[in-house]
């Protein structure tokens, strides 16, 4: 395994960090306790959390906790051999108080979070989702006064733009405050709308951690034009997760399994290796069901993908286009 850095963190991490989103439904208690074990026991010593997951039983408010409390009966043995990350500020709970990122929600969120993993400290602390109602000077001051009470290491943001990381970036470093050395955002070949993002979190120091990079299973090659949905899809178990492709997505998909073929790689394993490939990654977050899905991850997470397969790559799913304006300097 070769680790990684997480931003300006000075954490080392592996290439793939475990999520547990589905913990709880569909991934039973036990299964997920195994699962841990052994994703640490092949050297995967990053795991993800958030204190509303709970599997396919989340629903907007629901109270969540569920990923949580399994996660700290499977570190109770193992706590000091990984990177512990949770998140705040999703929607926990129905009252006024239960979203956002107040200081009074992170503070009562940190603690809940601490009893249910069982631990001290948090490594890494993340804001789920941006606030827009409390100013960022709240925020910012709770995550300071988490750093100087021990409680986390640091602390990162997720579904945040690169022109939120920089209005943070400021506010830190105008009163000398923690900065974020980490960001989580949704991107896959499909989905690479946070591109330019990267190249502001690499000149900053900010590790880029991403979900979804399978699609649900998309960028397995699991799902194929005109076939039946597979048995154990996530398609098949919650719809609500994973709609179904257009003919524009099966032409990029078909393209992109060829693009594999051609560079020798399993579609997942491939998948794996050009998400690891670009810009400022850290570390990308893989929600499993199964150890064999981790092992075939960190087998992707082993592999160079030539420039040319990359290049070719970028024809089939091409990142946003750039505008920059010329300027005339006068003579």
């Amino acid at each position: 395994m070769k680790y990684r850095r997480l931003g300006s963190s000075g954490l080392l991490v592996s290439p793939i960090c475990l999520g547990t989103m589905t913990y709880g439904s569909p991934v039973q208690e036990a299964d997920a306790i195994k699962i841990t074990h052994g994703a640490i026991d092949l050297g995967i010593n990053f795991i993800d959390t958030a204190n509303v997951y709970e599997g396919y039983d989340r629903y907007m408010g629901s109270s969540g906790g569920v990923a949580e409390v399994i996660l700290g009966k499977a570190l109770a043995d193992r706590r000091d051999k990984v990177v512990l990350a949770t998140k705040v500020g999703a929607p926990l709970g129905s009252g006024p108080q239960d979203v956002g990122l107040t200081a009074s929600t992170i503070g009562r969120e940190l603690d809940a979070s601490l009893k249910r993993l069982n631990t001290d400290y948090i490594d890494l602390y993340i804001l789920h989702w941006p606030d827009a109602h409390t100013p960022l000077e709240t925020t910012l001051s709770a995550m300071e006064t988490a750093v100087r009470q021990g409680k986390i290491r640091a602390f990162g943001v997720s579904n945040h733009f690169a022109f939120d990381l920089c209005e943070l970036l400021w506010i830190a470093d105008k009163y000398g405050w923690p900065k974020p050395v980490s960001s989580q955002v949704p991107y896959s070949m499909l989905k690479r709308h946070f591109n330019i993002d990267l190249e502001f979190c690499e000149k900053h120091n900010i590790g880029v951690t991403p979900y979804q990079i399978l699609e649900g299973g998309l960028l397995t090659g699991k799902y194929k034009r005109g076939q039946e949905i597979p048995e154990g899809s996530r398609m098949l178990e919650n719809p609500n997760w994973l709609p179904n492709p257009d003919e524009h997505i099966y032409d990029q998909l078909e393209a992109t399994e060829l693009l594999a073929k051609k560079a020798g790689v399993p579609f997942s394993q491939y998948t794996v290796a050009w998400t690891l490939a670009q810009q400022a990654m850290s570390s990308m977050v893989l929600g499993v069901k199964s150890l064999k899905q981790v092992e075939d991850a960190i087998a992707g997470a082993s592999i160079t993908i030539p420039e040319e397969i990359l290049k070719e790559q970028d024809s089939i799913t091409p990142p946003p286009h750039r505008h920059r304006a010329a300027f005339n300097r006068p003579a």
